[in-house]
């Protein structure tokens, strides 16, 4: 197929946008949420998340997720679930490597930023009282044996495991969101509460911060979701178009309940914004605006049922909300997809039969929730033996800039 400029131009656009979410945009989120002395400990997560995954990304990672050697579709083999070494270090792609219409390099870069973006989702669950190196080391594991094996068998291609059962994840419901949502809840379980959670006040320290962070993050994910067409056509339009829709339903929908509870808060629209966005992700290729809207005002809703009553009543520290947003939202996101792609709803796929493509994202979704958390656990016994999870008391209660990293975030002068 030859090179269309047009796709390719949008493809690498959306790869901007994509990491502009993940740097500065989820970095000043996550900083803004956390407390005065750990704001820099966020900060470098992340920056450092995305050079070290780059890195990983190109010396196998992609090769792992989207070589095709040896598989077929209808045929599960070892290849229905992971690739081959065959393009490690990105052997064999060259400028005239083409990914069907774009370069193969374009299609590199923007896988690469969901690789990127998806460990650094579940930073926020630990947030305040990891290690630095146990965050890399736990980060680049579970990048090559969680995310390449999902990623692998829903967006390969014919033979990958989930391709092959039409699961529709257009965007990353499964992917990134659930997969992050569940890593995230399995680790602040086996991490442990910070110091003091429920007894000492924990509130954000720059809530203008977090809200300069969601608006980088709504705004980038047009390329997150628009992009995932890997075309410059009317599919990346409608994709955008649920997206925004979806992104100010939820947040709507999160303000009124609060504002009926009590006040509506900043903090509050900016996460149901995020439910919203997240919910949308997998279904945002298939839904239409009526799809974008509902899925939204259902998002908004349970995830906000998720982040406050859910989690205060089962006691764990999802410092950031990471499982009550993007686990729940990319659950929601895909389970829904299967309703609303329908076109009695306004959804784009002709002949859709709902009840056996809920069977069928239900079944997709309890495999990766089974398998991500296994692993996850697994993973983190690993690190703890090896390297240790968290910071002793005294580092942390003197926060992690300056017992991890020597440096303050804020240095004040009279």
């Amino acid at each position: 197929m030859p090179l269309d400029s047009g796709h390719t131009t949008w493809v690498l656009v959306s790869s901007a946008l994509v990491l502009f979410m993940m740097i500065p945009g989820l970095a000043l989120f996550y900083a803004g949420l956390v407390r005065t002395k750990n704001v820099l400990s966020v900060l470098m997560q992340c920056i450092a998340l995305t050079a070290v995954l780059t890195l990983v990304w190109f010396v196998c990672g992609y090769s792992l997720a989207f070589d095709t050697t040896g598989m077929q579709a209808g045929v599960v083999n070892l290849h229905s679930f992971v690739g081959s070494f065959e393009k490690a270090f990105l052997s064999g792609v060259g400028v005239d490597s083409m990914s069907n219409s774009i370069p193969e390099t374009a299609f590199f870069l923007f896988q690469l930023t969901f690789a990127v973006i998806t460990p650094g989702l579940i930073v926020g669950a630990f947030a305040e009282r990891m290690k630095f190196s146990a965050l890399l080391a736990f980060s680049v594991l579970w990048s090559l044996l969680v995310y390449v094996p999902i990623c692998h068998m829903t967006w390969s291609g014919p033979g990958g495991f989930f391709f092959d059962r039409g699961v529709f994840d257009f965007a990353g419901g499964i992917v990134v969101h659930l997969t992050a949502g569940v890593a995230a809840l399995v680790a602040c379980i086996v991490i442990g509460p910070r110091v003091g959670f429920g007894r000492v006040p924990m509130a954000p320290h720059n809530l203008t911060m977090c809200f300069t962070g969601t608006a980088m993050l709504w705004v980038g994910w047009f390329g997150f979701n628009g992009g995932s067409a890997l075309a410059g056509d009317g599919n990346a339009a409608m994709a955008i178009t649920a997206t925004q829709i979806s992104a100010a339903s939820a947040a709507t929908t999160w303000m009124v309940i609060e504002w009926v509870r009590r006040k509506p808060s900043v903090l509050g629209i900016a996460t149901g914004a995020i439910a919203g966005l997240a919910a949308v992700t997998p279904a945002s290729g298939y839904v239409g605006p009526f799809g974008g809207f509902a899925i939204g005002v259902v998002s908004g809703g349970l995830c906000y049922v998720a982040a406050t009553s859910l989690k205060q009543k089962l006691g764990y520290d999802d410092s950031l909300d990471v499982f009550g947003v993007h686990g729940v939202g990319g659950f929601i996101g895909t389970v829904l997809a299967a309703v609303f792609a329908s076109p009695a709803f306004g959804g784009k796929v002709a002949g859709h039969e709902i009840a056996a493509q809920l069977g069928t994202q239900i079944f997709a979704c309890a495999i990766a929730i089974v398998y991500t958390g296994a692993m996850s656990f697994g993973l983190l016994k690993a690190v703890d033996a090896l390297l240790g999870l968290r910071v002793d008391p005294d580092s942390e209660s003197r926060g992690l800039d300056l017992s991890l990293h020597e440096e303050s975030g804020y240095n004040y002068q009279g």
